[in-house]
């Protein structure tokens, strides 16, 4: 049995690293709080891209563009989203495990014909200790979300789909549904189905940061009534389009800006699934403290108790033989 010391130095140990996660999990809290704000800035534009975009294909069946083109697969592109730093749970673990699945998917292609573009130190340090091929460095924009870089990354995906240097290109990251809900996405990103890509998933709660499974219940319940009774009072589309000059042309303008916000949308979604899953494992290591704490403070107490009556025994002992 450790003697009293050893004990007393282990509480003032897991009180010192309970602080620590305390503290680390108000932080990620509050950066949490801001994704959900850089979400909800997001979805107006997001609402009317799509509401022009419906509004508009439901004229023409047959919509098809040079993004749409399927082709037999001979080099394919994955963009990965990760978190730059660690001590956030399995996050980066199951964002690691899907791109080796996916890998070996294509594995018939060779190393050569796979390249990722990782989005988060933690994978572009698996890519490189992978031997994959890099499509460069995008550590920057995992912590701070900017919209220019997920624009130029678009443009520069596109123009190689286009001509040819890459035949299909899939995103892996986490989708942000709440704090207590981040789904693992697999996302087909070109080839685009633009009917497909346009079935945006509403289904967010950017109002809490709450992950206890009751919380997250009660809340969703509140919301899916909510959400209801919104959607009763949605207008219904206007499908009534004079396409000029012609819908190849209007859709070589729109279909772009769709690519622009899949990658913008997926980042912010990955940067607010991080700060949620590190909020999480905090506050379950919070909570693991804090019960390690009682379970030491009672050896503790009957450590002292057994000391004091060890001693008692003694002055009574030495009494008697007097």
């Amino acid at each position: 049995m450790p003697s009293l010391k050893e004990i007393k130095n282990r509480i003032t140990s897991v009180n010192s690293t309970r602080k620590i996660t305390s503290a680390m999990k108000m932080v990620a809290s509050s950066k949490l709080h801001h994704a959900q704000v850089m979400i909800e800035n997001m979805l107006p534009y997001e609402s009317m891209l799509e509401h022009i975009l419906k509004s508009f294909l439901a004229s023409e069946i047959d919509a098809t563009t040079i993004y749409s083109e399927v082709r037999p697969v001979k080099k394919v592109a994955l963009i990965v989203y990760s978190s730059n730093s660690s001590l956030c749970g399995g996050f980066n673990a199951n964002i690691i495990k899907m791109m080796q699945q996916v890998v070996n998917e294509y594995q018939h292609l060779g190393k050569d014909n796979i390249i990722i573009y990782p989005i988060g130190r933690k994978v572009a340090e698996k890519v490189t200790k992978l031997g994959l091929k890099c499509g460069g460095d995008f550590s920057e924009i995992a912590d701070k979300p900017n919209i220019h870089p997920c624009i130029d990354l678009a443009e520069s995906l596109a123009e190689k789909f286009i001509s040819g240097e890459i035949d299909r290109v899939e995103m892996i990251y986490h989708h942000f549904k709440s704090a207590g809900s981040q789904i693992l996405t697999r996302k087909t990103f070109l080839p685009i189905d633009v009917k497909d890509e346009l079935d945006f998933d509403d289904e967010r709660d950017l109002s809490s940061n709450i992950a206890t499974l009751e919380a997250q219940e009660y809340l969703r319940k509140k919301g899916r009534k909510q959400s209801s009774s919104e959607k009763e009072e949605a207008k219904p589309l206007n499908d009534n389009f004079i396409v000029e000059p012609d819908m190849e042309t209007v859709l070589s303008q729109l279909i772009p800006k769709l690519l622009h916000l899949m990658i913008y949308t997926a980042l912010l979604d990955s940067n607010a699934s991080e700060h949620a899953a590190r909020m999480v494992a905090m506050q379950t290591a919070t909570d693991n403290a804090d019960e390690l704490l009682r379970e030491l403070n009672l050896q503790y107490n009957k450590g002292r108790q057994q000391a004091i009556t060890n001693e008692l025994l003694d002055i009574v002992g030495g009494t008697v033989n007097n």
